[in-house]
């Protein structure tokens, strides 16, 4: 595992975060150092998928980047019939995943996709999830995919939603605690900051009530907070 370096370097101008392949190359690592909880969480999205899954449907990781989820979900899954559709608009974090994907063995196939998550139709779906993703995509268009994944699901069905909160006034200190894992996790303040300025036209962060009116709106009849580290964590609706 290639260990993340690519903010150590003082850069004269930031430009914004892409999932390319420089990024790619160090994800694993990168995301293990910067959410904390991570490893718990891709653990339990597995559990709960086994979980909610029904025969003979589909179950999508959108925004599956290196395909961890994937392969939790795959490696849990006990009912048949089922197949995992991961999606990413990232070629180069697709043939990565491929890679990782490759060199498993088990029933559940999985089937990856290079496609933007606006342009991917939803069917038969039992759990679909979306890791970390929907905070990179535009806000005005959130609803509209929330709503496409509802369309798509069977009744009973779930979405797994895990998102970086935006915070409110009196629950700052999570944010400091979070600075405070990175570090730990050996990032200097050089690279903290500079990966900062890297997301802030990239990723836009909502409240956890914004995402439960959200889910509420695109119909989902209950939505529950499963999982928090910090200002990291999860929900589950259900159709």
């Amino acid at each position: 595992m290639e260990r993340d370096q690519l903010f150590s370097q003082e850069f004269s101008s930031i430009e914004d975060f892409q999932f390319n392949e420089r990024v790619a190359r160090v994800f694993p690592d990168m995301i293990k150092r910067s959410i904390p909880g991570y490893s718990t969480l891709v653990s339990n999205i597995g559990a709960i998928s086994d979980y909610y899954a029904q025969s003979d449907s589909n179950i999508y990781d959108l925004g599956c980047s290196l395909g961890a989820v994937s392969l939790s979900i795959q490696h849990r899954l006990k009912q048949t019939g089922c197949q995992i559709i991961a999606v990413d608009n990232s070629a180069d974090m697709l043939e990565r995943a491929r890679d990782f994907i490759e060199t498993e063995d088990y029933p559940t196939p999985i089937q990856l996709i290079h496609q933007n998550l606006e342009d991917t139709h939803i069917e038969n779906a039992s759990v679909v999830v979306m890791n970390f993703t929907l905070q990179f995509i535009s806000p005005k268009r959130r609803l509209a995919i929330l709503e496409n994944i509802y369309r798509g699901l069977r009744p009973d069905g779930v979405v797994i939603l895990s998102e970086k909160i935006a915070l409110e006034a009196n629950t700052e200190w999570l944010n400091e605690l979070h600075l405070n894992f990175k570090r730990v996790q050996g990032y200097s303040e050089l690279e903290i900051s500079q990966k900062r300025k890297a997301l802030e036209n990239v990723m836009i962060t909502d409240s956890l009530d914004t995402h439960q009116d959200r889910l509420k709106q695109a119909g989902f009849r209950r939505s529950e907070k499963w999982f928090q580290c910090f200002n990291f964590l999860s929900i589950i609706a259900q159709k």
